[in-house]
């Protein structure tokens, strides 16, 4: 299990709520920062979610902390019906919104404030699922695992695009570096918050990657689990099924 890594000293916030806090202070910087932090490499994993994603011709998809929308109006790409797009983050959501009216996507992806671990929806209500950086900030992961099963249609298809670190020299050492000192400094110059990117390199370092999280994702009941990591290990894709 991972140990607790929370964005803020404030401990009268719960890990939720500062999380939330924490991402519409960076909303209007974040889809630039995600560019310049990944060197843009992230399209290239994102794409590969949506490659997945499009094999099982879904009718309905769910993008849990969709943040900006990135990932849901890709998936449009996927030739769904019916795409939510779920965030703990109003501000990420507005951002979000502005995006897929300019996309012209209005009519297929709804955009609406909610939590992961207390899904607003009813058994079995997506052919798919996809959570791009965003299982790291589950306050409870288990919980949130476990609502996402709840959610899921029986042989539908969970994939989840998370950071991880990388294991082989010179990679690790490479990663590690860049992590604590790099991306942090980033962060301050580019964002109003100075602890966000620093919480968003710790949090990566903590959460349980790997063969961890699919014994994780095994425990919960989800079946035909499997990982690849991509580009050295700095990111990894899961995927699984009900």
């Amino acid at each position: 299990m991972s140990k607790k890594v929370t964005p803020y000293k404030d401990s009268s916030l719960n890990k939720k709520k500062q999380v939330e806090q924490m991402f519409d202070t960076i909303s209007t910087n974040y889809d630039g920062l995600n560019r310049v932090i990944s060197f843009g490499i992230d399209v290239k994993w994102r794409k590969k979610v949506i490659n997945i994603i499009s094999e099982t011709n879904p009718e309905s998809v769910l993008d849990i902390a969709t943040g900006t929308g990135d990932l849901a109006i890709s998936l449009a790409k996927t030739g769904a019906k019916e795409i939510v797009g779920l965030d703990l983050s109003e501000g990420m959501l507005s951002v979000g919104r502005k995006k897929i009216e300019e996309e012209q996507l209005t009519e297929r992806i709804k955009m609406i404030q909610g939590d992961s671990e207390a899904l607003p929806f009813d058994d079995n209500s997506f052919d798919a699922i996809s959570v791009a950086f965003g299982v790291r900030n589950f306050e409870n992961l288990e919980k949130g695992l476990s609502e996402i099963l709840r959610v899921l249609k029986p042989g539908g298809i969970f994939v989840i695009l998370e950071t991880s670190v990388p294991t082989k020299f010179p990679f690790k050492q490479g990663y590690q570096f860049y992590s604590k000192n790099l991306l942090p400094l980033i962060g301050k110059l580019f964002s109003k918050d100075k602890v966000a990117y620093s919480y968003l390199s710790e949090s990566a370092a903590a959460f349980p990657y790997g063969e961890n999280l699919n014994n994780i994702l095994h425990e919960i009941g989800f079946i035909e689990v499997q990982h690849k990591p991509q580009t050295m290990g700095v990111a990894t894709i899961y995927s699984a099924s009900k």
